[in-house]
C-alpha cells in the first residue's frame, strides 16, 4: 500500500473517531467525553446523561451504515458509468426507492423496517432500469450527460408522486414528514443490524470489484481488451449499488449528494485508483454525514435540521461546481 494512502486511511480512521464521539457529545444537552466513556461502559439507566448518549449512539451507529454505503454506492456509480455527476440521489435510485416506500405506506399501512426494506430495494431496482432505458435511446446509447438528464427527470417525476400522495393523506405526511428529508434518528440498533446486512454484502462485492471499476472507467473497449465481462461486471454492480441504496433509504430516508461529494473528495486524496478510492469512501462518508448530523442538531436549537438537509445544503455547490467543469463530463 503506497505511504499516502496508508497515510489518507489512518487520517479517515481518526477523523471518523472524532466525528463519532462529536455525534455523541454534542446535542441539545452537551455532554463530556468522561460521561460518554461512563455511559458505554458503565450504563446506569437511571441518569438522563446515560439515556442521551445510548439515544444518540443508535443514531451513530445508523450515520455510520448509511454514510458508507451511500458514499461507496456513488463512487461504484461513478465508475461504472464514467459519469462524475454520477449519485444515486441524482440518477433516480433514492428517488424510485423513496416512492415505493411512500406507496407503501400510502396502500398498505407498511411501518416495519424489513417492509420498507423490501420496498426499497423494489423501487432502487425499477428506477435504476428506467433511467437506464432512457438513457440508452438514441445511437449514442447510455452517455453519462444522457444518464444524468435521465436521472434528473425520474427523479422530478418521482418526487412529483411523492409529494402527492403525502399532500392528499394526513396519517402518511404524520410517518413520512422527517424520513422524506432524511433523518438518521429514528431507527433502532436492531433495525441498524436487519439492513446492515445488506449493506455489508453491497460493499463486499463493491471492494472486491475495484479492479473491474478501473477497467470500467477507462471505457467499455479497454475493459474488454483487459478482460473484463463488460455487461456482466454491470449487472453484479448493479446489484450491489440497488443493495446499498435500498438499504440506506429503508434506513434514514433518501439522503443527497452525499455519494457525489465524497468519492470526489477521495480522488483528491488517494487519486483515480479505485482500490483506493472505496476504501476512502468507507470511512469518509460515515464522517461527512456524521458532522451534518451533530451540525443540524444546533444550528436551531432545541429544534433539528435532518441531516438530509444538511447534506444537500454541502452537495449542491459542488454538484454545481461539477456541472460548470464542463470538460469533466465531455460537454
Amino acid at each position: 500500500m503506497p505511504r499516502t494512502t496508508a497515510l489518507a486511511l489512518t487520517g479517515g480512521l481518526l477523523a471518523l473517531g472524532a466525528a463519532g464521539l462529536l455525534s455523541l457529545m454534542i446535542g441539545a444537552r452537551t455532554v463530556s467525553s468522561a460521561i460518554v466513556w461512563d455511559a458505554l461502559t458503565a450504563y446506569d439507566g437511571g441518569l438522563a446523561d446515560h439515556v442521551v448518549i445510548r439515544s444518540r449512539l443508535q443514531r451513530t451507529v445508523a450515520g455510520i451504515a448509511v454514510g458508507a454505503a451511500l458514499a461507496v454506492a456513488g463512487a461504484a456509480m461513478q465508475g461504472m458509468t464514467r459519469n462524475p455527476l454520477a449519485d444515486p440521489g441524482i440518477l433516480g435510485i433514492n428517488a424510485g426507492a423513496s416512492t415505493a416506500v411512500v406507496i407503501g405506506v400510502f396502500a398498505a399501512d407498511v411501518s416495519r423496517v424489513p417492509q420498507f426494506m423490501a420496498l426499497a430495494l423494489l423501487g432502487a431496482a425499477l428506477g435504476t432500469v428506467a433511467v437506464y432505458a432512457i438513457a440508452s435511446v438514441g445511437r449514442e446509447g447510455a452517455t453519462p450527460v444522457k444518464l444524468a438528464l435521465a436521472g434528473a427527470a425520474i427523479t422530478a417525476g418521482l418526487g412529483s408522486v411523492i409529494n402527492a400522495l403525502v399532500m392528499i393523506d394526513d396519517s402518511t405526511l404524520d410517518r413520512l414528514r422527517f424520513w422524506q428529508v432524511g433523518t438518521l434518528g429514528a431507527r433502532s440498533l436492531g433495525d441498524v443490524a436487519l439492513v446492515g446486512a445488506f449493506m455489508l454484502a453491497g460493499a463486499v462485492v463493491i471492494l472486491r470489484c475495484t479492479g473491474v471499476l478501473n477497467a470500467l472507467a477507462l471505457g467499455d473497449d479497454a475493459a474488454v481488451g483487459l478482460g473484463v465481462e463488460v455487461g456482466r461486471a454491470r449487472v453484479v454492480l448493479g446489484v450491489a449499488i440497488i443493495l446499498l441504496c435500498g438499504a440506506a433509504v429503508a434506513l434514514a430516508g433518501p439522503i443527497g449528494f452525499l455519494g457525489l461529494v465524497v468519492p470526489h473528495a477521495a480522488r483528491l486524496v488517494g487519486g483515480g485508483d479505485y482500490r483506493r478510492i472505496v476504501p476512502l469512501c468507507l470511512l469518509g462518508g460515515p464522517v461527512l454525514i456524521l458532522v451534518a448530523d451533530t451540525v443540524g442538531r444546533v444550528l436551531s436549537p432545541p429544534a433539528e435540521v435532518q441531516v438530509g438537509v444538511m447534506t444537500a445544503l454541502i452537495g449542491v455547490p459542488v454538484f454545481v461546481a461539477l456541472i460548470r467543469a464542463r470538460r469533466q463530463v465531455g460537454l
